[in-house]
């Protein structure tokens, strides 16, 4: 192989013609390939939001990266940010450019989750997000239909919104915010619009974080907020055929499944264009209400553990034990 095909804009490049993972049916030269064409897509949609990548070195299990490994070339764009959890400095990286993409894409990097908030003010979350999650053994049809209840809940408060597959099972709608709201509102206004959309429809949706409570619905899950992260629009996804988040417009849901967007079809089937960013409506600023509203909703993490220590005291009560 000729030594200048290993090198793509002064990036080393190695082992391109190794499978990215176990059952990806794809090379990490296949990896890289995609990131190179998507990068005038993804660099908008990572600008300036703290990185984090999930990675899958050979023999070994994904494995979610946060801090910059001591290797990182000094040209790779960073950012550090105090860690409340773990007590300690992070230093993230910003996909602010293709170089980084490449780099990143070497380094088996398939998976790319950009922070809810951009570097210059950490603390306001850009999008309202839901992350629709299928119950096991239900094909991607009981997604589509809780994804126009959101959208649905949405409309009704005059809200509107894009989506996307999540490149796994689900879809994820995203509402740009604007306005200064702060964190705790998003977080309350994704509760509420769950809530609401769930009763438009009781019977196909759920708000139920505790997974048994969910009876073979949607779970429409509002707790993509504060420190968490989300995978990026056309970010690939470690899952067979290397699927990737892939925009879909609302009336063309009935026509495609995840399945169709992977790092093999995904470049052609935007011809040129970039529908995430065309789809993304004006920023929206968060009605009273539906502030108000989630406010009264608890938070679902705390609630489900209360309730799991609950059903533990009852089922030790009921055993005498």
């Amino acid at each position: 192989m000729d030594g200048m095909a290993d090198e793509r804009d002064g990036v080393p490049l190695t082992n391109l013609d190794q499978e990215i993972f176990p059952g990806a049916g794809a090379t990490k030269r296949d990896l890289i390939d995609y990131l190179d064409a998507m990068a005038d897509r993804l660099v908008p949609v990572l600008r300036d939001r703290p990185l984090s990548v999930i990675r899958v070195l050979r023999g070994q299990d994904q494995f979610m990266q946060k801090n910059l490994p001591k290797y990182t070339p000094e040209w790779v764009p960073r950012t550090t940010v105090w860690a409340e959890a773990s007590h300690r400095e992070v230093t993230y990286a910003l996909g602010n450019d293709r170089r980084t993409l490449l780099w990143f894409g070497n380094q088996r990097a398939v998976e790319l989750h950009p922070a809810l908030a951009t570097i210059d003010a950490p603390h306001r979350q850009t999008h309202l997000i839901m992350d629709l999650d299928p119950p096991p053994d239900r094909d991607f049809t009981v997604v589509v239909g809780a994804a126009r209840l959101v959208r649905q809940a949405l409309a009704d408060c005059g809200l509107s919104g894009a989506v996307k597959t999540s490149g796994s099972k689900g879809l994820h709608v995203f509402v740009p915010l604007g306005g200064d709201p702060a964190p705790e509102d998003v977080a309350a206004a994704q509760r509420a619009v769950a809530a609401r959309a769930e009763r438009i429809d009781p019977e196909s949706a759920t708000t139920a974080f505790i997974r048994q409570d969910r009876h073979g619905k949607v779970f429409l899950d509002a707790t993509r907020a504060g420190g968490a992260t989300v995978a990026a629009a056309y970010s690939p996804r470690i899952r067979p055929g290397v699927p990737v988040s892939f925009p879909v417009a609302w009336e063309a849901l009935d026509d495609v499944t995840p399945a169709d967007f992977t790092i093999h079809t995904a470049v052609e089937r935007l011809g040129g264009a970039d529908p995430w960013a065309a789809a993304m409506p004006a920023a929206q600023v968060l009605p009273d209400d539906l502030v108000a509203e989630g406010h009264t909703i608890p938070v679902a993490r705390v609630q489900a553990m209360h309730e799991g220590k609950r059903r533990a005291k009852a089922k030790r009560e009921a055993s005498g034990g």
